[in-house]
C-alpha cells in the first residue's frame, strides 16, 4: 500500500481503518518495541504502527509516561524487562537536553559538559543492555530553535549550536563503537525539514508534543526504515528506465549525440546529477539494472556518450527490448536471484510505474514524477535502501554479481560439473562466529529468504545472546579465482544433553552447488562432537520463498524425524560422521 500518497492529517484520521485492514495480511513478523520519550509520543506511536504494519511488521508497544525515559531505563528497568521488547527506541529531542555550557564556558571546559550530557544516556544504554539486551535507537538532537548568540552559536564554547554539535559527535562516536545502539539522524531530519516545520510552541506547552505533525511523520518514516534494515528488508537494486530518465531525449530518435546529458545546460546537468547520485548507489553496495523499451544496442550507445557518468558495468542486469516493464523486471529478479521485494523501480512515465506497481506486488514504484531534478530527494525521502551498517561485502556486492557471471560462462566450458568446482580453486573460512563479521551475520540472517531453512530472524543482541548460552554458531566465507565472495553461510545451533538443534542454517544463493553447504555441515559436525552432541536436528519451515531447500536436509544425509503443518524436522548421527566436501579448501582453523 503507498502510504506516502496519503496527506498526514488524513492518514491519522483513516489510521484505525488502515490499521485494520493491514492487521489482514498474512506472514506478519511480531515485533515488541519500548518508546522512552522525552515527550509525548501517542501521535509518533500512531504513526509509526502504520509505516510498520504496511512494512510487514505487526507491532506491540509499550510507552513510557511523559518525561520519564530516564526512570523507566535506569530507576525502574524491570518495567521495561517484563515487557520483554525486540527493540527499544529513546524519543528524545533537543527539550530534554539538560544542562547547557553557561555563557562563562572556556574551550577546556567544554568538552566536561559533553561527556555530562552523554554519560546519562550512556547509563541508560547500559542498564537497557544488561536488563533487556536488546537492540537499542537512540536520537541525535536538533539544532536549538532559538540562537542567543547569533551567527556565535556555532563558534563559542559557550554557544548552544555549538554544543548541541559536540554532543552529537559524542552519541555518533558511542554508536560507532556499541554495535547494540543505533543512532536516529533527527538533526538531519529537521534541517531538511527545516526548524520553523519541526517544531510547534503552541504544541510543546499545550500537549508536551515536542514536534509538529510533520516532523512527527519524519521520525516515524525514518524509525521505520530502520526498523527494516535491522530485519534485513531494506531493498536491494534499483532498476532504471533510460529515455527521459538517465538521459534528456529518446535515445532512438535523437541519437547518442543529441540526448542531453553533461554540464551545458541546466537540464543536461540535471540527468548528470541524477546518473552520479546512481552511481554513489551502486559504489555502496546497491545493484543497478536497467529496464526500457528500447532496442538493446540502441540502448547501450547511450553509455558511449563521453559525458555519461553511468557505464554499461556499472549495471548488474540490462534489459532493453519491448517487452512489458513488469515481465523484464521478473527477468531481472530471476537473473539476479533476488526478491521483487528487493527492487525499486525508477520511471519517468505515469503509465509504466501505474503497470508494474500493479502486476509487480512488493516492488517499490515511488512517484518521482517527471522533474529529474527531483528523483533523488524523493528515492531518500522514501528511504528505500537504509543502512544500519557498512560491511565491506556491501562495497563489493556489484563485483561479486559480475564475478558470478564469470563463473556461469566457465561452467559451459565443463562437461564434467566435478571438474568445473575443481576449476573454481574454492577456499573458504569456516569458523565460529567472531565481533569483527558480527554486522555481516546479522545482516544476512535477516536478508536471506530462499536458502534458509527457518526464516528465523535475530538482532545483534539475540545472536550475541545465543552464542553466550549454550549456542554454536558458525559462519562461511569463499573465495574462488574469480574474486572474494564475502561472507555467505550462516549456522546457529543450540546444545540441550546431546543434541544440536539447527534453529539456522542460511546460504547466499550466489554461492549455491559449490559444496559450501557440505563444507558448513563438516564444520557443524565437528564442533558439535568436540561438545559432546552426538546428534545434529535440522527444521525445515515452508514459506513462500524458502521451497528451494525443501529437500537440503535428504541430500545432506539426515533421516526424516517428523512432519507436521508447520514444520520438518530431521536427525543425523555425528558420532563417526566424517568429511563429506570434496572441492573447497579450508584455511587453517583456529584453536575457537
Amino acid at each position: 500500500m503507498n502510504l506516502d500518497a496519503l496527506p498526514i492529517e488524513k492518514l491519522l484520521l483513516k489510521r484505525k481503518s488502515l490499521r485494520r485492514e493491514l492487521l489482514s495480511g498474512s506472514n506478519l513478523h511480531d515485533l515488541r518495541i519500548a518508546v522512552l520519550g522525552g515527550s509525548t509520543t501517542n501521535e509518533l506511536v500512531d504513526l509509526l504502527e502504520v509505516l510498520l504494519l504496511n512494512s510487514g511488521f505487526r507491532p506491540t508497544f509499550y510507552q513510557s509516561e511523559y518525561n520519564r525515559y530516564y526512570e523507566d531505563a535506569v530507576l525502574e528497568p524491570q518495567l521495561i524487562a517484563n515487557f520483554r521488547p525486540d527493540l527499544t527506541y529513546i524519543h528524545t529531542t533537543a527539550v530534554n537536553i539538560q544542562s547547557y555550557p553557561p555563557l562563562t564556558c572556556t574551550e577546556a571546559e567544554l568538552p566536561g559538559h559533553v561527556t555530562a550530557e552523554t554519560e546519562r544516556f550512556r547509563r541508560i544504554w547500559q542498564s537497557i543492555q544488561q536488563h533487556v539486551d536488546c537492540q537499542i535507537v537512540q536520537n541525535n538532537f536538533e539544532l536549538p530553535a532559538n540562537a542567543i548568540l547569533g551567527n556565535l552559536d556555532a563558534v563559542s564554547p559557550a554557544g548552544r549550536t555549538r554544543f548541541t554539535n559536540e554532543l552529537n559527535l559524542a552519541l555518533a562516536c558511542a554508536a560507532r563503537e556499541n554495535p547494540r545502539l543505533i543512532l536516529q539522524d533527527i538533526q538531519g531530519l529537521a534541517t531538511r525539514l527545516g526548524l520553523e516545520k519541526w517544531t510547534d510552541p503552541n504544541r510543546w506547552f499545550s500537549y508536551k508534543l515536542a514536534t509538529t505533525i510533520d516532523g512527527s511523520f519524519a521520525i516515524a518514516c525514518s524509525l521505520a526504515s530502520i526498523v527494516r534494515a535491522v530485519y534485513g528488508k531494506s531493498r536491494k537494486c534499483l532498476v532504471l528506465d533510460l529515455d527521459n530518465t538517465l538521459w534528456g531525449g529518446v535515445i532512438g530518435d535523437d541519437g547518442p549525440d543529441k540526448i542531453q546529458i553533461g554540464r551545458e545546460t541546466a537540464i543536461a546537468e540535471a540527468y548528470t546529477d541524477f546518473q552520479e547520485y546512481c552511481l554513489s548507489m551502486q559504489k555502496r553496495g546497491i545493484l543497478l539494472a536497467v529496464c526500457s523499451k528500447n532496442n538493446d544496442a540502441t540502448a547501450k550507445q547511450g553509455f558511449e556518450h563521453p559525458d555519461s557518468v553511468l557505464k554499461l558495468e556499472h549495471f548488474s542486469a540490462f534489459k532493453a527490448n519491448w517487452e512489458p516493464k513488469h515481465e523484464n523486471i521478473l527477468a531481472i529478479a530471476k537473473e539476479l536471484n533476488l526478491g521483487v521485494d528487493s527492487f525499486v523501480f525508477v520511471d519517468d512515465n505515469p503509465a509504466e510505474r501505474v503497470i508494474v506497481e500493479a502486476q509487480i506486488p512488493g516492488v517499490a514504484v515511488p512517484d518521482v514524477g517527471t522533474d529529474v531534478s527531483r528523483f533523488a530527494a524523493i528515492l531518500e525521502a522514501g528511504r528505500f535502501f537504509e543502512p544500519i551498517s557498512l560491511a565491506e561485502d556491501d562495497l563489493q556486492r556489484a563485483k561479486q554479481y559480475e564475478a558470478n557471471s564469470q563463473r556461469a560462462d566457465a561452467e559451459k566450458k565443463f562437461a564434467n560439473y566435478d571438474e568445473y568446482l575443481d576449476s573454481l580453486e574454492m577456499t573458504a573460512e569456516i569458523e565460529p562466529f567472531r565481533p569483527v563479521y558480527m554486522d555481516r551475520i546479522v545482516q544476512l540472517t535477516n536478508k536471506t529468504n530462499q536458502f534458509n531453512l527457518t526464516t528465523r530472524r535475530y538482532t545483534l543482541a539475540e545472536l550475541e545472546s545465543a552464542i553466550a548460552n549454550n549456542h554454536i554458531g558458525i559462519y562461511g566465507k569463499l573465495t574462488d579465482r574469480f574474486g572474494d565472495n564475502g561472507l555467505v553461510s550462516v549456522i546457529l545451533g543450540r546444545i540441550e544433553n546431546v543434541d544440536l538443534h539447527l534453529d539456522l542454517w542460511l546460504m547466499s544463493c550466489r554461492v549455491l552447488k559449490r559444496d559450501m553447504e557440505l563444507a558448513m555441515l563438516d564444520r557443524i559436525a565437528e564442533l558439535g562432537r568436540r561438545a559432546g552432541v552426538h546428534t545434529l536436528y535440522g527444521y525445515y519451515r515452508p514459506t513462500a520463498k524458502n521451497g528451494l531447500v525443501s529437500d537440503h536436509y535428504t541430500k545432506m544425509g539426515f533421516t526424516l524425524c517428523s512432519h507436521d503443518s508447520e514444520t520438518v524436522t530431521w536427525w543425523l548421527d555425528i558420532r563417526n560422521y566424517r568429511a563429506r566436501n570434496n572441492h573447497i579448501k579450508l584455511m587453517e582453523l583456529s584453536n575457537g
